[in-house]
């Protein structure tokens, strides 16, 4: 069968809203619609995707799945697309993936100053897709955080993430300077094992109001910054290696003059 994308798009606004009505404004589509469609959808896959109550909306294993697929499915037509328009336009671009956190934006600067007619964009590496831009070809080169699949990639180590645990300011263990794993034994862990959370917002979110700790990189946290959440390292936690990334093979002047500019712009003095 072929896999209808206008009602892949419908289904993905409702299982990241889990809520017909909200999704259905996001589409500008009448809920009644947004229901016979979704509906179709999972007649043609001859599966439920979603389990309905009175109040919310949850995915079922099937419903999970799609999800995920979704993302690089519907990044990568909207990729394609664009790339089909700046080829009628005759446009240069570079566009560059990063993991949440990392911050990239030094790289873009120096690089534009010295390529004035090239235009540069950004395209997030989420943790369910940390390659995927690279693969499906949304991005030309990546500033990535370990880990991720590196097969089929040419990837250049460019420094080390420490590790810390993110907790409320009222936890105990919120007056330390710093912390070992130990330290973090019988604490309730937000992780993917434990909860799984549809956002980096809502993780932070559940760390500030007191449902658990999370272990996440120092640039995450850092990003993340809020008055209600506190960090510390955790000081025998592996680090996390962070790398530029692009796919083997030999990359064109346009990737390797912005790797010669990232490495110099974002490898510690």
């Amino acid at each position: 069968m072929d896999l209808d994308l206008r009602k892949l798009r419908y289904f993905a606004a409702v299982a990241e809203h889990r809520h017909f009505g909200r999704a259905a404004e996001q589409l500008y589509i009448a809920q009644p619609v947004l229901s016979r469609q979704i509906k179709a959808f999972e007649q043609e896959l001859d599966c439920a995707l979603l389990v309905r109550t009175t109040r919310n909306v949850e995915l079922t294993a099937a419903g999970r799945q799609l999800y995920e697929e979704a993302q690089s499915i519907l990044a990568a037509v909207d990729a394609a697309v664009q790339r089909v328009q700046r080829a009628d336009r005759g446009a240069r671009r570079l566009v560059i993936a990063f993991s949440p956190g990392l911050r990239i934006s030094e790289a873009i600067r120096e690089f534009a100053a010295l390529h004035p007619d090239i235009d540069t964009d950004i395209v997030p590496a989420r943790w369910w897709e940390r390659d995927t831009p690279l693969r499906d070809g949304r991005a030309q080169i990546g500033y990535l955080r370990r880990p991720f699949d590196d097969t089929g990639m040419r990837t250049i180590p460019v420094g080390l993430d420490p590790r810390v645990a993110c907790m409320p300011t009222t936890h105990p263990l919120a007056a330390r300077d710093s912390l070992t794993e130990a330290d973090l034994d019988g604490e309730q862990i937000l992780d993917f094992a434990n909860r799984r959370t549809a956002s980096l917002e809502e993780k932070f979110e559940l760390i500030a109001s007191g449902q658990g700790l999370a272990l996440v990189p120092l640039s995450l946290a850092r990003a993340y910054t809020r008055p209600d959440v506190v960090h510390h390292v955790v000081t025998d936690a592996p680090a996390l290696e962070t790398c530029l990334v692009l796919p083997s093979g030999h990359p064109d002047k346009l990737v390797r003059d912005f790797l010669d500019t990232a490495l110099t712009t974002l490898r510690p003095v």
